[in-house]
């Protein structure tokens, strides 16, 4: 299965880049955790915000595959704790489903965007940076397969 983290926001700092390859290389090889970068919408005093998260909007929608299962990171969306993350990895394994993760810019997801994914997932009620939530996404995928390995490193 494919899992691709669809992000806008390049150019990351070196530590975001070392923490998501260290958990990228830890997964097994039948569950692929790639990263789509969408370059940041323009945001300037004379264009709109509504015209960069729209710019955004059409190119993470252009980087889902076409049968993929979408799930959008919004604050609103629904908790969920790592052994539920763990239960939704089996899932998808068993479904044979490839995932979509969405992360907006700092304006959030577009209305399109949010239409397109069928779960609405929150990783915390805090505002969390870009960089660290690619890093967490990694590690907390990491951690739901160890647990569907019986591997020691959830405990």
């Amino acid at each position: 299965m494919r899992i691709r983290l669809i992000a806008v926001g390049t150019k990351m700092p070196a530590w975001v880049e070392q923490g998501w390859q260290e958990y990228v290389k830890r997964l097994p090889r039948e569950i692929s955790l790639e990263l789509v970068e969408i370059p940041l919408g323009t945001r300037t005093k004379s264009s709109s915000t509504a015209a960069a998260i729209a710019k955004e909007s059409d190119a993470i929608l252009q980087a889902i595959g076409a049968n993929d299962k979408v799930i959008a990171l919004e604050v609103k969306g629904k908790d969920w704790s790592t052994e539920q993350l763990s239960g939704q990895l089996a899932q998808w394994q068993m479904d044979g489903d490839n995932v979509s993760l969405l992360v907006g810019g700092p304006d959030g997801l577009s209305d399109a965007c949010r239409a397109r994914a069928q779960v609405h997932w929150s990783l915390s009620r805090l505002t969390l940076p870009h960089p660290l939530v690619r890093v967490l996404l990694a590690e907390q995928v990491y951690r739901a397969w160890t647990i569907l390995a019986n591997h020691p490193y959830h405990k």
